[in-house]
């Protein structure tokens, strides 16, 4: 289902950024050839219908520019629409594990909390990277960035993940109270 909605939006924002185009050539011509009657768009019918109108009129380059952007963020959105979560080792042939970023970040979050001096911490992972941003409780952090560091490394390699992602630890001092 989910490659026959990605297909679908696809080739709708294909269509939508066709039309768009086509309707910004047509105006780029009539700016460039005011007499003549198209360069494309040759049935009377269409003419006629749209014969109100000027491709010279603002709100009409405006509709134009809104249907490319629309076309592209429609293009955009089937390409990133993959899969948000994040593959483990199948204990059996038969049987897929996996979970996602959010409960990645969680597990490696609650281990980097517990260790002493951190006072705060948050954590976003994703396939590839899992990037930890630490606050000291002290203004002497001293070994707390390779501590954290080894801990969320601890933590993520003992997920039967197929690729340990990268791990990115950084610990900021804390903010002066007045």
């Amino acid at each position: 289902m989910r490659l026959f909605v990605r297909l679908i939006t696809a080739v709708a924002g294909l269509v939508v950024a066709a039309a768009a185009a086509l309707l910004a050539i047509e105006s780029a011509w009539s700016l460039i050839r005011p007499d003549s009657r198209g360069l494309i768009l040759g049935p009377a019918g269409i003419r006629d219908a749209l014969s109100g109108f000027s491709w010279d009129d603002r709100p009409v380059q405006i509709f134009a520019i809104a249907l490319v952007v629309l076309g592209v963020v429609l293009l955009i959105a089937a390409v990133t629409s993959g899969h948000r979560e994040l593959r483990l080792h199948d204990p059996a042939p038969e049987v897929t594990v996996t979970t996602d970023r959010r409960s990645l970040a969680r597990l490696v979050g609650h281990q980097v909390r517990d260790q002493d001096g951190v006072a705060a911490a948050t954590v976003t992972a994703g396939a590839k990277r899992v990037r930890v941003k630490a606050s000291a409780r002290f203004r002497e952090s001293g070994d707390l960035r390779e501590r954290l560091t080894s801990t969320a490394e601890h933590a993520v390699g003992d997920l039967p993940l197929p690729s340990t992602p990268k791990v990115l630890v950084s610990v900021a001092a804390p903010k002066e109270r007045r």
